[in-house]
């Protein structure tokens, strides 16, 4: 959900299909990390993009998704530090980072109206 619209059939799916696609550039990036990194750094990067696309997964096929979307959230804060650190120690260009937190952006934005959606349902 984007723009404050609710969420419409098939929109989870669009995020889960976002966070994918970032989980599969983190994955990409990492993999060309020094190796003093990459086993520190960049495994926490991949296990918290992985961790966010199998938390919407969760959400999506679960009857009550608010915890599901709530850790989600926790884990798209965390990937953006964890980016911000890879730039500050020159392991992402600034252009990967800028890329990775528009699409983290977006996830977030979605996964809150998500959120917000399924608030709404649990009231009802």
């Amino acid at each position: 959900m984007a723009g404050g619209t609710p969420i419409r059939q098939g929109e989870p799916a669009v995020v889960v299909q976002q966070t994918y696609d970032l989980a599969l550039w983190v994955v990409r990036k990492v993999e060309k990390f020094p190796r003093s990194y990459r086993f520190s750094v960049g495994d926490r990067m991949v296990a918290r993009s992985l961790d966010l696309l199998e938390t919407l997964v969760e959400a999506a096929y679960s009857s009550d998704k608010r915890s599901a979307l709530e850790r989600a959230n926790q884990s798209v804060n965390s990937l953006r530090y964890l980016l911000r650190l890879g730039v500050d120690l020159k392991l992402l260009a600034g252009d990967s980072q800028e890329f990775a937190a528009g699409r983290l952006e977006e996830i977030g934005r979605m996964i809150g109206g998500w959120r917000k959606a399924a608030a709404r349902k649990a009231e009802s």
